[in-house]
């Protein structure tokens, strides 16, 4: 009956004249089945994920064509539009009504690296510099483009938080309705930033893998009708969102892999799509061909990858979340297994932290590079450091760590002791005998 039912939305929703400029059709990455480009994410043939397909010059280029492309890309906007050729969207994205997220910093962390004791490069890339201050502004700028290719007229998603502010966001900019899905628990600030942007910002009682279930049966059902959840009904173009923090990391280091790089883990499709990226410019000739480690992080409150790859097993188990990093606490991620078979294809490794470490990884970064990071920051530089101290990560090479988001969001993990430091009279005397002098 699933499958029945599959195969009904493929045929009704698939669009064979959108123009989502190199993207032609979407593949099943479990069995490769083919599928024309429409508002679908699972396989009618095994249920697997589908992925955009492209028509890219993947090593066919001559040296003067890759050199054309490196020009074009860094002539660009400075925004994700600038990899617009690389991406499933129309060639004049520039010129719609966009938030334009992207090439946000990446920090040399000087200080940082002598705090862990790295002693080769380590970067931060910093997106809490997009629009709604997360990475999220990436994935919903994507899924946009195709909810005006298929003709939809509300943007929804379920979400931690962060998705939920800028789907908000990029619906008011866009033109579109907005009804957004979020846990009944949030952080307030997450709260107040997805409400701000005038759309339907709907609490579910439960977590996060409850709201999803939830948006799964509404996009089934009439009442959807016209809306692209972007995460859901649109999310094999949303992911290719996250391809752009491969990209911009590669350019700023002067067209370079990274040795290591450390993601944080929600669903997993940030990590699985930053390989992507990767092994597309390498596959362009943008960059030089050489090995590269990816790391995940996870809060130990729901560490169901880091749980099964340290126990060796292929299958990740379902955790019932219970941890301050609210934005990665999604207990049944849906791109698990992928990320296992990436951490061990690169040698890497999937570790967790808990939310002592958590807070403590927050203020190391705030306090050695003036970066103030959400949970799922801490969590990255929790697990950096973590994995130096195992002996996993090598402090040698060149190493990028990931932050996601932005710690005005997440004020209540480090608020219990990071206010004022002492109240006084406006009186120098005052400060004196404050011992602040």
């Amino acid at each position: 009956m699933r499958r029945k039912g599959l195969a009904i939305m493929a045929a009704q929703t698939a669009a064979t004249s959108v123009d989502l400029g190199p993207a032609t059709g979407l593949s099943c990455r479990e069995c490769g089945t083919r599928f024309e480009l429409g508002p679908i994410f699972a396989c009618v043939e095994c249920f697997g994920p589908l992925e955009v397909a492209y028509d890219l010059p993947l090593g066919t280029g001559s040296s003067e064509d890759v050199e054309a492309l490196r020009a074009a890309i860094e002539a660009g906007p400075n925004n994700i539009w600038r990899y617009a050729p690389l991406l499933p969207v129309p060639a004049d994205v520039a010129s719609k009504p966009s938030l334009n997220p992207g090439f946000t910093k990446l920090v040399d962390a000087r200080n940082l690296a002598k705090e862990l004791g790295v002693t080769g490069k380590l970067y931060v890339k910093d997106d809490s510099g997009n629009p709604t201050h997360s990475f999220k502004d990436r994935v919903v700028a994507i899924a946009v483009e195709a909810a005006r290719a298929f003709g939809f007229t509300t943007l929804s998603c379920s979400s931690t938080g962060n998705l939920a502010g800028a789907v908000g966001a990029a619906a008011a900019r866009a033109g579109f309705r907005s009804c957004v899905f979020i846990p009944h628990d949030l952080e307030q600030g997450k709260v107040v930033m997805a409400g701000v942007y005038g759309g339907e910002l709907v609490g579910i009682e439960g977590n996060y893998d409850d709201v999803n279930r939830f948006c799964s049966e509404l996009i089934g059902d009439p009442l959807g009708e016209g809306w692209g959840f972007v995460n859901v009904n649109l999310r094999p173009y949303y992911g290719e969102g996250s391809k752009t923090l491969a990209y911009e990391i590669c350019e700023q280091l002067g067209w370079q892999l990274p040795d290591q790089i450390v993601i944080p883990i929600a669903s997993g499709s940030q990590l699985t799509k930053i390989d992507k990226g990767l092994q597309e410019l390498i596959k362009l000739g943008l960059v030089e061909d050489k090995p590269y480690k990816i790391f995940g992080a996870q809060a130990e409150g729901c560490s169901p990858v880091s749980s099964a790859f340290k126990a060796g097993h292929d299958v990740v188990r379902p955790q019932k979340p219970d941890t301050i990093a609210k934005s990665l606490a999604i207990g049944n991620p849906a791109d698990g297994p992928y990320v296992l078979d990436i951490a061990r294809r690169t040698g890497g490794y999937v570790e967790d932290v808990d939310d002592t470490q958590i807070v403590e990884a927050i203020k190391i970064l705030a306090q050695t590079e003036g970066i103030f990071a959400e949970t799922a920051g801490g969590v990255t530089v929790g697990v950096t450091k973590k994995l130096i101290e195992n002996g996993q990560l090598d402090p040698a090479l060149t190493t990028v760590v990931l932050n996601t988001g932005d710690g005005l969001k997440t004020l209540e993990a480090v608020s219990a002791d990071s206010g004022q430091t002492a109240t006084i009279r406006p009186s120098l005397d005052a400060f004196r005998a404050a011992g602040l002098a």
